[in-house]
């Protein structure tokens, strides 16, 4: 269960902002608990608020990690509430989206035609101009 500050955080945010909340298919992988680049990925549709600080990825709110030494290292995002530390990026054609082992992420159904796309050569929704 989020506690009551997050859940209001994210009433707002779609309130005040339902289509200015940018949608990406991007590349996630959770880094806490697990050796560099063994945890588990997914391919999914993650949300970004208006200043790109916070991603709502599965029922999570991701913060951008600054100033501290995971940033741009072992991690870009940390869970507001349990602190799970994550990499969060664009996929990649090749698909070779982890840096030292290639596992093959789960590809979330929500996802899966864009990506597949993707994949063939098309540009990913919400990127069609770079």
């Amino acid at each position: 269960m989020k506690p009551r500050w997050l859940q209001q955080i994210e009433r707002s945010c779609v309130a005040r902002y339902p289509l200015a909340m940018p949608e990406r298919i991007m590349y996630v992988q959770l880094k806490t608990g697990f050796d560099i680049d063994a945890g588990p990925a997914w391919i999914s549709r993650v949300r970004f608020s208006k200043t790109w600080r916070t991603a709502y990825f599965q029922d999570r709110a991701l913060a951008r990690v600054t100033g501290t030494a995971f940033a741009n290292n072992d991690a870009n995002f940390y869970d507001i509430e349990t602190g799970d530390r994550f990499w969060v990026s664009g996929p990649k054609r090749d698909q070779i989206d982890a840096r030292y082992r290639h596992h093959a992420p789960t590809i979330e159904d929500d996802a899966r035609d864009a990506y597949e796309a993707f994949l063939g050569g098309a540009s990913l929704p919400g990127r069609e101009n770079g």
